[in-house]
């Protein structure tokens, strides 16, 4: 079985995508698939070439010996929508000219979003009488409408065509949540689609093979501090200002600290906020790579996950969740629905708060901070759950499984 995944997204990139597809390369070509990727000069979150791909370098590369394809793409610090739209289609034109060279595969497996991707991937799928697999990780352009990134009806309208043309086109659709599989089923019931879920290498991320190295002492911890850590995309989605307002309630916690790491949009707005209510308990750390996140997260206490509060997010469930969960870190969950269900509901694995609600997000800060006991327990709950229900391994195997039933 040969299958090419196509992303704009891969590593050398950090990002929830990035590893996502990544790691299920690895699972599906050590279990006997070829498998290829097609993929774009990596860029994100900079939205700068990587110096080392420029001027026509690693054009072509293994990575953890799987193939991977690269094409151009075009880059931009502009956040206007053409400086958008032209990111997004340079890199379905060239994504398809590159591609067409490639070969034969039995499967194509496009990530979406980019939603446009579709346009080159049913190009391409025709082409090399490949079936086509729509992986759906958020549900563009939904998500867009709803949060108001995209309010211009014609530019709405074309996406919308283009999704069901996708899902129409599409042997199988397969969606991230059980939310986002649900949604498509009922939007388009005739169609096939599948659950694949996002998970956790739990050997990788495994707290009694880990050392937390220097990180408190490095950024002036103490031991007994008590680190409430989120670490991810700075966006407008996430809703990061809850934290820093429920910090500004809690500086009377002389050991509670919130750490923020990650990059994106948001993040000058973020850090301005901060210096406005005068933080002294936030600290803002630049993203690092993969293979550091273990011991990151080894040494902070608490996970926070925020996101805003719309229904879109009912079906969410972060990628950034199954790593701390792994790492016996609880959570501190501003996510209602599936994400809530999953691991405060049934894991016990965390407390919620109600997203955006920077009061309830602080009096849980409180009710933690007088019960530690309770963060160790919670965290041992956590790595219980994801091992049983969000192990990689099985979830490869079970995708693969899938794809020789519909060779």
């Amino acid at each position: 079985m040969r299958i090419l995944f196509l992303t704009q997204y891969y590593p050398p990139e950090i990002g929830a995508p990035q590893n996502r597809l990544h790691e299920l390369a690895v699972r599906l070509k050590k279990n006997g698939v070829e498998v290829e990727i097609l993929t774009a000069l990596p860029n994100y979150p900079k939205m700068e070439v990587m110096t080392e791909y420029r001027k026509g370098k690693n054009r072509f590369e293994l990575i953890d010996e799987i193939p991977v394809h690269r094409s151009w793409i075009y880059v931009s610090h502009s956040k206007g929508i053409i400086a958008r739209l032209l990111n997004y289609f340079s890199f379905v034109w060239s994504s398809y000219w590159k591609g067409r060279l490639l070969g034969r595969y039995d499967f194509i497996m496009v990530e979406s979003p980019p939603l446009f991707l579709g346009y080159s991937a049913i190009a391409l799928a025709k082409k090399m009488k490949a079936k086509l697999i729509f992986n759906v990780s958020d549900l563009w352009p939904e998500s867009a409408e709803k949060l108001g990134i995209v309010t211009n009806k014609r530019l709405l309208n074309l996406a919308y065509r283009l999704e069901a043309k996708c899902y129409n086109f599409a042997t199988l659709i397969t969606g991230q949540t059980e939310g986002i599989v649900s949604d498509i089923q009922t939007r388009f019931p005739s169609r096939n689609v599948y659950w694949l879920a996002n998970g956790v290498d739990i050997d990788f991320y495994n707290p009694e093979h880990m050392d937390a190295g220097d990180f408190r002492s490095k950024n002036g911890f103490k031991n007994d501090d008590l680190l409430f850590f989120y670490g991810g995309i700075l966006g407008y989605a996430q809703g990061l200002e809850v934290i820093l307002h429920a910090a500004a309630t809690l500086q009377d916690l002389k050991n509670v600290h919130f750490i923020i790491q990650g990059a994106g949009p948001e993040k000058e707005k973020l850090i301005t906020l901060t210096k406005e209510l005068g933080l002294k308990n936030v600290l803002f750390l630049s993203p690092v790579s993969k293979s550091e996140m273990p011991a990151v997260v080894k040494s902070i206490d608490v996970a926070l996950v925020p996101l805003k509060n719309l229904p879109l997010f009912q079906g969410a469930i972060p990628s950034k969740v199954f790593e701390a969960l792994a790492m016996e870190k609880p959570l501190l969950l501003g996510v209602d629905g599936e994400a809530r269900n999953h691991f405060i509901t049934k894991a016990q694995a965390g407390l919620y708060f109600e997203p955006e609600n920077a009061v309830d997000l602080a009096k849980q800060v409180r009710l933690l901070s007088e019960n530690p006991e309770q963060i160790i327990q919670m965290g041992k709950n956590a790595r219980k759950y994801v091992g049983e229900f969000f192990n990689r391994d099985v979830i490869a195997k079970a995708f693969l499984t899938l794809l020789i039933n519909h060779e």
